[in-house]
């Protein structure tokens, strides 16, 4: 029976040999899944850290952006602001302006019928005065033309005597009154 044994030996050897293959083929197996397992743990591990730095990335955008936004909103407010402000003070001045120029020509239309008043008081008392003037230039001249007309006589008589007196003396030099 020793070639029965030997049979069994050979098996069992052969059966240890496709044991120790597949165990072998296992552990070879197991090794690379280890190693993938690893790589993938490690790739895993690269794709969470920059995962997690395009998260903190992005929070460090929006961040940057919400503060930008709230900046250019806290400016037009301010700068709305202002323009209201502005606006409010530019139509405080037209108002105050237009009061004013309401006011002026108002006055100037009060100075102008005031100067018209005073313009025809001044021609009715210039008639006036012309008409008073006239009067008494006329009865000034009719008071010397009465007074001519009293010394007339006396003058006549005595530039008549003049007359005579003055053709006497000329003819006492030699004189011809009527040549001259």
């Amino acid at each position: 029976m020793p070639p029965k044994t030997k049979e069994k030996g050979r098996k069992s050897g052969t059966q240890k040999k496709k044991k120790n293959l597949s165990v072998a083929l296992r552990r070879d197996e197991s090794r690379r899944a280890k190693a993938s397992e690893e790589l993938l743990k490690q790739k895993l591990q690269g794709l969470e850290a920059e995962l997690k730095e395009a998260r903190s990335e992005e929070k460090a955008i929006y961040a940057e952006m919400s503060r930008q936004h709230q900046a250019l909103k806290e400016k037009l407010e301010t700068r709305s602001h202002q323009l209201e402000e502005e606006v409010r003070g530019l139509r405080e001045q037209l108002e105050m302006c237009q009061k004013e120029a309401k006011a002026e020509r108002e006055e100037a239309e009060q100075a102008l019928r005031e100067r018209d008043q005073t313009l025809t008081q001044l021609r009715a008392q210039v008639v006036d005065m012309e008409a008073k003037y006239q009067e008494i230039l006329h009865g000034s001249l009719d008071q010397l033309l009465a007074k001519l007309r009293a010394v007339k006589p006396d003058w006549d008589g005595a530039v008549l005597r003049l007359h005579a007196k003055h053709k006497e003396q000329l003819r006492q030099f030699g004189l011809n009154p009527l040549d001259l």
